[in-house]
């Protein structure tokens, strides 16, 4: 044969098999572009440069790596659907005459157009995308990004060595099918049919286990840092259980259905039932992959929304002012700090640096973790027990209570406190504080009692920081008493007991720009041995900046929003194909039987009908039980961003169920699309 037969019948069989190729070298060329985007962001040296750039380049590091999984998975299994769909295509050419060898060179030869089109066709997306995705990831991280070109030629290596590798892979697979099959096994191969699957209790069983324990874990969680440890655990004890479920506990469903003759005995459901009990065996795997990569969309896309939406409210929150300076020291070491000192130090540092101080405020504070006795009605420092019954105690003055809030300040009288928020279950107005040696568990010394005589609002600074246990807020009337509570702490918990600490709260009149000034001369300034001369002796000095903040909180959860669109896109992408190829595989499996049935006296109007309610079934199934999944992995997700500092229930709410909302949407859309193609072919 002439060699430029070979490139002519491939690319004949490529127009021929359009309806197949086109979506495959589409997903292909969306893949690569997606996977360019990222490497592309990770190699610009531009990034290196930006605050932040850590919590970007990990990110998209973690993409790349969820990417060309889910890459290399989606493109075997879209080539292994087309060398099923042509296998008659291949075996008629082998009994006209052609070897295995010819079979191969027409293989190979597609693999190359395939590359051309697809690598090639992502690589120009990815270039043209580049630009307007640096351009959304600076508007998510609210500050400019001194990005260089949008051509990155070892991004753009990285991308078509990595691709160039999977479609070998592939290419390899198919050849070797080739090669181990028959004319007459490559001529039928596309219509096998299925038998009837049996019915696996035992599986349904474990599934049924699976999902239980799941949805359990993700209930019941209440402790964030439980809530990130068995996170994982509870996801692949979800993805076990659905896909044992899909697979055995539909086919039990299914010869239940046909055991009840009043219902199995009806045109539409005889139809529906019988087709698709055949068939759930491959089925199931697709019905569960659907389910499956939906739900991972909508997990990601509504968890970093929420994070990135709560930023705003975090960053106002946990930094109040303009710069927020923690001090720690320790009295038993004979450190005080000279709080007077310590602003006026402040209030000079400004002024030489021509920022104005609009405003500079000063608390004194304790914290310390304490356990809710219940039985006994008192709270225990030292003793240990489980987080639900433990809780992060914070204690400040009343004049320091003004000073955080901008409220008045409460009068309060020896023995009495304030609290803000709520006391434990149980509690009040009485409540005794009591040493427990966290070394022998003995009680030590008298307890402390207080009473609570005013209930204030919470204070947000203490609300929002990343405690592990349940914040609880005591407002006590002056020094002495804090300094009592203290010594109660220092003697129970001994070489693990807290310090005392203040927290300065300074305003600024100045641009984000002059902020992120001061505090690079602040650092640099720190490092002089003399510079805190006059604030008194301390263990601890940190300075942080809102403006800085908000660079490194944006840049995470922008960057996490970021990823989760990108990772969000191609999880879609892939469940758009699967259920494509789904529907065009069953359509030809299908166009044979329902000819059958219109021979023998079924009706357009019935045959519309058992078509109708199949595909609904098929479509609603996945989605519905993703749904399930959803509302039970909540209380999960809820609880796991609390770590980042998203505390408000109700934005991780609307964030869920819009995104819910929107997937719902672009699921009816591809279900109109792919139900039209699959009337089509039965038609």
């Amino acid at each position: 044969m002439r060699n430029g037969l070979y490139p002519r019948l491939a690319a004949q069989g490529m127009r021929q098999n359009r309806r197949f190729f086109v979506p495959y070298l589409l997903a292909l060329a969306g893949l690569t572009a997606a996977f360019y985007v990222m490497s592309a962001l990770c190699a610009d040296p531009g990034v290196l440069n930006m605050r932040g750039f850590a919590y970007v380049m990990v990110m998209m590091q973690i993409g790349m790596f969820v990417a060309g999984i889910l890459s290399a998975v989606l493109l075997l299994y879209i080539n292994s659907f087309l060398m099923k769909q042509r296998k008659k295509e291949l075996g008629l050419y082998n009994i006209l005459g052609m070897g295995k060898g010819n079979i191969a060179l027409i293989q190979c030869w597609e693999s190359l157009y395939t590359a051309i089109l697809g690598v090639g066709g992502g690589l120009a997306l990815g270039v043209a995308l580049h630009k307007l995705s640096t351009a959304a990831l600076a508007a998510l991280l609210q500050f400019s990004i001194p990005f260089h070109s949008s051509l990155s030629l070892p991004a753009m290596i990285q991308t078509a060595a990595f691709f160039g590798v999977l479609l070998a892979l592939a290419l390899a697979l198919n050849l070797l099918r080739v090669r181990v099959s028959n004319p007459i096994e490559l001529l039928h191969g596309g219509s096998v049919g299925e038998r009837e699957p049996r019915t696996r209790w035992l599986l349904a069983a474990v599934g049924a286990l699976c999902l239980g324990a799941g949805y359990f874990i993700a209930v019941t969680t209440k402790d964030p840092a439980l809530a990130m440890a068995f996170y994982f655990l509870a996801v692949i004890l979800v993805i076990i259980g659905t896909y044992c479920l899909f697979t055995a506990g539909s086919i039990a469903l299914l010869k239940i259905l046909r055991k009840n003759k009043a219902f199995y005995y009806q045109t539409g459901h005889f139809i529906g039932v019988s087709g698709m009990l055949y068939r759930m065996k491959r089925n199931a795997v697709g019905l569960a992959n659907i389910c499956i990569l939906s739900t991972m969309v909508m997990v990601m896309i509504s968890g970093t929304l929420a994070l990135y939406l709560g930023q705003g409210e975090i960053i106002a929150a946990q930094y109040p002012a303009s710069l927020t300076m923690d001090v720690r020291y320790d009295p038993a070491a004979g450190q005080e700090l000279d709080l007077a000192g310590a602003q006026a130090l402040v209030e000079r540092f400004a002024a030489e640096h021509n920022v104005p101080v609009t405003g500079l405020e000063a608390a004194e504070y304790l914290h310390f973790n304490a356990f809710v006795n219940s039985d006994a009605r008192r709270l225990e420092v030292g003793r240990n027990g489980p987080s639900n019954d433990r809780r992060a105690v914070y204690l400040l003055t009343a004049q320091g209570y003004a000073a955080l809030t901008g409220s008045a300040a409460p009068t309060l009288q020896p023995g009495e406190a304030a609290v803000c928020g709520q006391l434990p279950p149980g509690f009040g107005p009485e409540l005794a504080f009591q040493g427990i040696s966290i070394s022998e568990g003995h009680e030590i010394g008298q307890p402390q009692s207080l009473t609570v005589a005013e209930t204030l609002p919470a204070v947000e600074y203490f609300n929002t920081t990343f405690d592990m246990f349940e914040t609880l807020c005591l407002v006590l009337p002056d020094r002495a008493a804090l300094m009592d509570l203290w010594a109660l702490q220092q003697a129970a918990l001994e070489h693990s007991a807290a310090e005392l600490a203040a927290v300065l709260l300074v305003d600024l009149d100045c641009t984000n720009d002059q902020e992120l000034a001061l505090m690079d001369a602040w650092s640099d300034a720190s490092m002089h041995e003399n510079f805190y001369d006059g604030t008194g002796a301390w263990a601890y000095w940190r300075t942080d900046s809102r403006a800085e903040m908000a660079v490194d909180g944006y840049a995470m959860a922008g960057g996490f929003l970021f990823l989760g669109i990108i990772l969000g896109v191609v999880f879609l992408m892939a469940t758009v194909l699967i259920i494509y190829y789904k529907q065009v595989s069953e359509g030809y499996e299908d166009q044979g039987r329902f000819e059958i049935m219109r021979k023998v006296g079924l009706s357009q109007r019935e045959v519309k009908s058992s078509i109708r309610s199949q595909v609904l079934l098929v479509f609603c199934l996945p989605i519905a039980v993703a749904a399930v999944h959803i509302l039970f992995d909540f209380n999960l997700v809820a609880r796991m961003l609390t770590m980042f500092g998203v505390r408000n229930v109700m934005t991780v709410v609307l964030c869920t169920g819009g995104t819910l909302l929107a997937f719902l949407a672009v699921y009816a859309a591809v279900y109109s699309l792919t139900a039209r193609t699959y009337y089509k072919i039965v038609r």
